[in-house]
Protein backbone atom coordinates (compact mmCIF):
# COMPACT_ATOMS: atom_id res chain seq x y z
CA UNK A 1 0.00 0.00 0.00
CA UNK A 2 3.11 2.35 0.99
CA UNK A 3 4.81 1.58 -1.98
CA UNK A 4 1.55 2.35 -4.13
CA UNK A 5 0.86 5.84 -2.49
CA UNK A 6 5.28 6.14 -3.49
CA UNK A 7 4.25 5.57 -7.35
CA UNK A 8 1.32 7.56 -7.51
CA UNK A 9 3.13 10.95 -5.38
CA UNK A 10 6.47 10.06 -7.83
CA UNK A 11 3.94 9.89 -10.89
CA UNK A 12 1.76 12.83 -10.22
CA UNK A 13 5.02 15.08 -9.22
CA UNK A 14 6.35 14.02 -13.12
CA UNK A 15 3.32 14.48 -14.68
CA UNK A 16 3.19 18.10 -13.28
CA UNK A 17 7.02 19.34 -14.63
CA UNK A 18 5.77 17.78 -17.79
CA UNK A 19 2.72 19.90 -18.57
CA UNK A 20 4.97 22.66 -17.07
CA UNK A 21 7.86 22.41 -19.10
CA UNK A 22 5.49 22.58 -22.50
CA UNK A 23 5.19 26.23 -21.72
CA UNK A 24 5.85 29.31 -23.51
CA UNK A 25 9.66 30.00 -24.77
CA UNK A 26 11.78 32.27 -22.13
CA UNK A 27 12.02 35.73 -23.84
CA UNK A 28 14.66 36.35 -21.14
CA UNK A 29 17.07 34.06 -22.61
CA UNK A 30 16.34 34.69 -25.86
CA UNK A 31 16.76 38.38 -25.45
CA UNK A 32 20.12 38.15 -23.70
CA UNK A 33 21.72 35.34 -26.25
CA UNK A 34 20.82 37.99 -29.22
CA UNK A 35 22.12 40.51 -26.80
CA UNK A 36 25.58 38.87 -26.61
CA UNK A 37 25.42 38.68 -22.49
CA UNK A 38 24.49 35.08 -22.23
CA UNK A 39 28.35 35.05 -22.15
CA UNK A 40 28.57 37.60 -19.46
CA UNK A 41 25.90 35.96 -17.55
CA UNK A 42 27.81 32.05 -18.27
CA UNK A 43 30.90 33.74 -17.07
CA UNK A 44 29.79 35.83 -13.65
CA UNK A 45 28.35 32.34 -12.65
CA UNK A 46 31.73 30.52 -13.33
CA UNK A 47 33.63 32.39 -11.63
CA UNK A 48 31.21 32.52 -8.19
CA UNK A 49 31.31 28.56 -8.22
CA UNK A 50 34.66 28.51 -8.97
CA UNK A 51 35.05 31.02 -5.83
CA UNK A 52 32.78 28.75 -3.53
CA UNK A 53 34.78 25.14 -5.54
CA UNK A 54 38.32 27.12 -4.10
CA UNK A 55 37.47 27.81 -0.76
CA UNK A 56 35.79 24.74 0.18
CA UNK A 57 38.99 22.97 -0.57
CA UNK A 58 40.92 25.54 1.18
CA UNK A 59 38.68 24.99 4.23
CA UNK A 60 39.01 21.15 3.90
CA UNK A 61 42.69 21.47 4.00
CA UNK A 62 42.46 23.98 7.05
CA UNK A 63 40.21 21.52 8.85
CA UNK A 64 42.17 18.51 7.90
CA UNK A 65 45.14 19.92 9.84
CA UNK A 66 43.57 21.04 12.68
CA UNK A 67 42.21 17.05 13.16
CA UNK A 68 45.70 15.94 12.74
CA UNK A 69 46.90 18.29 15.35
CA UNK A 70 44.52 17.10 17.87
CA UNK A 71 45.28 13.73 17.13
CA UNK A 72 48.75 14.35 17.79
Amino acid sequence: MAKNKWVLTLFLILTGKLMYAQGNDVEMADFLHQSGKIFVVVAVLLIIFTGILVYLITLDRKIGQLEKRIKD
